[in-house]
């Protein structure tokens, strides 16, 4: 690590709120990657079917669809008090899973990440959205990638362990656990020092104000390529994550070694997260985009390769090169943003985002019961690449440049 990512980190991390926003992110993040991996699994392992393993993550992305009606909720309302009642909410809910022992109560399953998705999407508007009034808009960069190293770096720990406790003592253990972090998720929001006033009634209707995040996004130059170009990444990384099943399958492995693979793609994503607040400042967020995109196309078309080796290199590449294009359209967002938008904003840049993803993995949970995977995976990528060069990475070279994409001198 150079000395100037260390200096980076320790502004972020000196900063006693920052450091507590941290901490419920890694501890969040723990549950949440140990569920997602464990659901997929334990559904294979009840119907032996690829693709409604696949459905189990769809279920908790598809909810990104309703961002612009949901993220208002954070704009109307102290956000602290909001998300200490989000994390409690969770606590909650998961362990209505330990009715899940057979076939016939997958509805329930489904059902739970359904909500667990929808919940996600206030949550994630109201974190962001407090985070951009609480840290130095000049850091924000530094913040976000951190948050990365954070969140993504639990695939380093939690896959393993979700597996791990998954195969000792199945589903319902896992989410016992993960309920369990968002209720301590919850004690050190709690201790979050925030000055908040409740936001004054507004003056514009429902609709007005579901449309108002999207209008920002959409005609502000500096913002609306950045966003674009992650909804399109991000779909064909759906694509891309309702394959992993068949991918291990094909390399000769236990659906239980889909861990390892998420775990090297968290290594990716902490490596990249450490590095993001200087390269943001150095490359600029298009150019950083742009390169992240550009690596994640070619990683996924090598993915068509039945090597072990290849596989993990092909995560780690993954892991790099998504978190690239999203941190720098949130680091956009939020700097670009005023605070009575930055709620709806943000859940609606989600859902551009995002919401592809979730079409991605529905779509491909299909075809991968209709083609062989390694076809797939190379078509997958050669189109990335192609569509990206042609549509997405054009606007980025060509859009106006704001202040913060300058290099230094």
């Amino acid at each position: 690590m150079t000395k100037t990512t260390t200096w980076s980190v320790v502004r972020v991390l000196r900063d006693r709120d920052a450091a507590l926003h941290l901490a419920a992110l890694v501890l969040s993040g723990f549950g949440t990657s140990a569920l997602w991996l464990a659901s997929g699994v334990w559904v294979k392992d009840l119907t032996g079917s690829d693709g409604l393993a696949a459905l189990c993550t769809f279920a908790l992305w598809v909810p990104t669809v309703a961002g612009p009606a949901l993220g208002p909720l954070a704009d109307r309302t102290r956000r602290k008090p909001l998300l200490i009642a989000l994390n409690l909410l969770l606590a909650a809910l998961l362990p209505a899973l330990l009715a899940v022992d057979s076939p016939s109560g997958l509805w329930l399953l489904f059902t739970v990440l359904l909500v667990y998705g929808t919940v996600s999407v206030v949550h994630e508007a109201a974190k962001s959205a407090l985070v951009a009034t609480a840290v130095d808009p000049g850091l924000l960069g530094d913040f976000n990638g951190l948050r990365t190293t954070a969140v993504e770096g639990m695939k380093l720990l939690a896959p393993l362990a979700g597996a791990g406790v998954y195969a000792a003592y199945g589903g319902p253990s896992v989410a016992l656990l993960d309920a369990a972090t968002f209720a301590g998720a919850a004690l050190l929001y709690s201790c979050v020092r925030v000055r908040e006033s409740r936001p004054g009634p507004s003056a514009s209707g429902r609709r007005e104000r579901t449309a108002e995040g999207a209008r920002h996004l959409l005609r502000d130059p500096r913002l609306r390529p950045l966003v674009l170009a992650g909804g399109t990444t991000m779909l064909f990384a759906g694509f891309n994550g309702a394959l992993v099943h068949a991918v291990v399958e094909g390399l000769g492995h236990s659906p239980a070694y889909t861990g390892v693979l998420y775990a090297v793609q968290g290594a990716g994503s902490v490596a990249i997260g450490l590095l993001t607040g200087p390269a943001l400042r150095r490359l600029g967020e298009r150019r950083f985009a742009a390169a992240g995109i550009t690596l994640t196309g070619v990683a996924v078309a090598l993915r068509a390769v039945p090597s072990d080796v290849v596989a993990l290199a092909c995560s780690a590449a993954i892991g790099v090169g998504l978190p690239c294009v999203l941190v720098a359209a949130l680091t956009a967002v939020q700097r670009e943003t005023p605070d009575r938008l930055l709620g709806r904003a943000t859940a609606t840049a989600h859902t551009l985002m995002f919401a592809p993803n979730a079409v991605g993995l529905g779509v491909g949970a299909a075809l991968v019961e209709l083609a062989d995977h390694r076809l797939l995976l190379a078509v997958l990528g050669v189109a990335q690449l192609a569509v990206l060069a042609q549509s997405a990475l054009s606007p980025l070279r060509t859009a106006s440049r704001s202040p913060s994409d300058a290099n230094p001198a």
